[in-house]
């Protein structure tokens, strides 16, 4: 009798499951996936393939880029730089073999039992785990299902992993396809896009929707738009692709925009149109939790389903499918089943797109509050005037921050540029902690630094700001 067993080992459930044999839980985690040695597959999707191997490809894609590129810029001739893919492919996989490996490492450590199966949910106290044929039933006292996600196919364009792929293929090309379309201008589509074109592929990408980035600041989309372009990925919007056709040459792609039908042959095309929920098969009859419409299994802000002691966690509720919301589901709910008080406050799961510049954001937008009758006031500095990011050559972008009009609370921060990602975990941190725009202001920033810009943003907020001035010497309107 375990006290606790988890389904799928991704962040959700690997963290969840340390976790858990911490405070003292007898834990099994079980997952259907294995490796060449016939052991389980930990890690998930992110650290197999999605979040670490597509951030590897990032990185060196960007470094190569920058080699062809821009080393000149800080006067460095070189030769032409050569291209390795299959070097840069096994970086990627080591990349991978390391922290899979490390997972495994941490379960030994912490007296966590992984089992090797598919898992089918048959009570609040029972788990079947199916392998080759065979069937046992484990017994618990808590499950918490984190069975992770998986790409959306769409019937236009079938997959074959060969000519026509989904995120998990397009990791792992053997050549860099000379012509590449991508369906679907979401996080996945274009951080995809940006590895690839870096190394030289001509990119299109057809996003269906007409508005680019819905989800991020109205400005730091335009201008993501623009650089990406400009970075020669051919963003085309309102685009509905009808059909596409493999063969031996590559791919047919059939789209349709609001003025005609189009047709683009490629050599290979993406499919990244989102993910959806790994529930399929997961739940028995009795079990008494019934998936929503879209497949994703009801629960609470605790991640309580309908079911007393069954658990949900990670891409298979509701909220973005980000993995380190699905880590922090995972520790919640376990220190909830100890008897801790957790919470998440979900307005504070900050959002990354990898691609360069980075885009990240938390909290609310000025389209969303306004939206909510909140009312507000801005503040934005240019990454332009950033004495780091110059030094660097990386200015473009800004930060803005956004705070209550009455309380100075700060309710959102944005970035578009160099280690946007971080600048905007300094936002959490400051957003957790109930500060004001005027008391992110008063707090000292290391110089010099690209996180200055998220000072100098926040002194703006309140017409403060040091380093940017308009010709009359007066602080510029935010």
């Amino acid at each position: 009798m375990y006290d606790v067993v988890i389904v799928g080992s991704g962040p959700a459930g690997y963290v969840a499951a340390i976790r858990a044999s911490q405070l003292g839980l007898k834990t099994a985690c079980i997952e259907k996936s294995f490796d060449i040695n016939g052991k389980p597959l930990l890690g998930g999707t992110c650290l197999n393939v999605g979040c670490i191997p597509s951030k590897a490809l990032l990185d060196s894609s960007y470094k190569y880029a920058e080699a062809l590129n821009h080393f000149s810029d800080h006067g460095i001739e070189v030769n032409k730089p050569k291209l390795d893919l299959s070097k840069m492919m096994n970086r990627k996989n080591n990349i991978i073999t390391q922290l899979t490996s490390g997972v495994s490492g941490l379960f030994e450590a912490n007296k966590v039992t992984s089992i090797l199966g598919e898992a089918k949910i048959l009570d609040s106290t029972q788990v079947e785990v199916s392998f080759e044929g065979k069937a046992e039933v484990i017994n618990t006292k808590h499950v918490i299902i984190a069975s992770g996600s998986s790409p959306i196919d769409i019937p236009t364009a079938p997959i074959d992993q060969e000519n026509i792929v989904d995120s998990t293929g397009a990791l792992v090309f053997d050549s860099v396809p000379k012509k590449l379309a991508i369906i679907g201008a979401g996080v996945i589509g274009l951080e995809l896009g940006s590895v690839w074109a870096r190394l030289g592929s001509k990119v299109t990408i057809l996003e269906a929707m007409d508005e680019f980035l819905p989800m991020a600041d109205k400005r730091i989309a335009r201008d993501v738009l623009r650089e990406l372009k400009k970075q020669g990925l051919d963003i085309n919007l309102g685009c509905k692709v009808t059909a596409a056709r493999s063969s031996a040459k590559g791919v047919k792609v059939l789209f349709e925009d609001d003025k005609e039908s189009h047709e683009l042959e490629v050599d290979k095309l993406i499919v990244a149109v989102g993910r959806k929920p790994n529930t399929a098969n997961l739940l028995g009859e009795n079990c008494g939790i019934t998936l929503d419409e879209r497949g994703f299994i009801p629960v609470n802000n605790l991640c309580e389903t309908l079911v007393k002691n069954i658990w949900a966690v990670g891409d298979v509720v509701r909220g973005p499918m980000l993995a380190h919301k699905a880590s922090e589901e995972g520790i919640m709910v376990v220190e909830r089943i100890t008897g801790k008080h957790a919470e998440i406050k979900y307005d504070l799961v900050p959002f990354v797109i990898y691609t360069h510049p980075e885009v990240a954001w938390v909290g609310k937008n000025e389209e969303e509050l306004s939206e909510a009758g909140i009312d507000f006031k801005t503040g934005s500095f240019p990454f332009a005037a950033n004495g780091r990011a110059l030094a660097a050559g990386e200015t473009t972008g800004f930060v803005k921050v956004i705070a209550d009009k009455e309380t100075d609370t700060v309710l959102g921060v944005h970035a578009f540029g160099p280690s946007a990602a971080d600048i905007i975990q300094q936002g959490v941190v400051a957003m957790e902690s109930g500060v004001s725009a005027e008391g992110l202001g008063l707090t000292i920033f290391s110089h010099p630094t690209v996180s200055e810009a998220l000072h100098e943003a926040a002194l703006a907020v309140n017409r403060q700001a040091i380093h940017i001035r308009n010709k009359k010497n007066k602080i510029i309107k935010n």
